[in-house]
């Protein structure tokens, strides 16, 4: 896949939520019709990738960093999260990711259901990522 070059317009939707599932490694295994139709990617671009391949390039990378300490110890995240489409459009997505686990309490896969952010949180996120991206190494 060629690189997908960000224009800085936004990608707005409303309606039902967006749903994915992935490995312990990230890899997707699973997206609702939603989530294709918002990230701009067929189903077949998606199972199979990593989860990354939706995220712009204006997240922080401690933003994950949290994120997977949080749900690999056991515990939801929520969060807002920008993301980047192949047509460079970008949205933002109002997330709660869940581990799933087996009847022996293991960790196997994790659930992400996701809904547009509200203009107010993406605000205050922009201010905190802004910031969060100066420190970054």
């Amino acid at each position: 896949m060629s690189e997908v070059i960000p224009k800085n317009e936004e990608f707005t939707y409303e309606g039902s939520v967006i749903i994915s599932q992935t490995d312990l490694d990230g890899v997707i295994t699973f997206v609702n019709r939603k989530f294709c139709k918002v990230s701009g990617y067929k189903t077949n671009e998606l199972v199979g990738t990593n989860h990354s391949i939706v995220v712009h390039p204006d997240m922080p990378k401690a933003v994950f960093s949290k994120m997977w300490e949080t749900i690999n110890g056991g515990q939801a995240w929520n969060g807002l999260v920008k993301n980047l489409r192949p047509d460079g459009l970008f949205y933002w997505v109002a997330l709660e990711i869940l581990p799933t686990k087996d009847q022996d309490d293991n960790i196997i896969s994790f659930i992400s259901v996701g809904k547009p952010a509200s203009e107010k949180d993406v605000q205050e996120n922009k201010e905190l990522y802004n910031k969060m991206l100066e420190t970054q190494s």
